[in-house]
């Protein structure tokens, strides 16, 4: 399971770098949209894979999940869809007619 997310995480950075240098006026937002998915996936595999742990503290719990990078993941998905939206408004406007 961890190598199948550290290839994904490789091959969402690769072809976001590789978008983000293309020559359309949409790679380089696609490439940024590739980045922050791999940024997003580093954030959650940072707190750990765990199997069947519980979510809150009650009782028998041993031990349970870390919901801070769950939280932090949430929050740069929400400031990343801004982000690029704020992009996508910009490479509209800027599209000759």
């Amino acid at each position: 399971m961890i190598l199948l997310l550290a290839l994904t995480i490789g091959f969402l950075a690769a072809a976001g770098l590789y978008r983000l240098t293309g020559p359309g006026r949409l790679d380089p937002l696609i490439g940024l949209i590739l980045l922050g998915q791999a940024a997003n996936l580093v954030l959650f595999a940072s707190g750990g894979l765990k199997h069947n742990a519980a979510p809150l503290l009650g009782s028998g719990v041993a031990e349970p999940t870390d919901p801070l990078p769950q939280a932090l993941v949430l929050t740069a998905i929400v400031i990343g869809f801004g982000i690029i939206a704020f992009l996508l408004s910009l490479v509209i406007r800027k599209t000759p007619k």
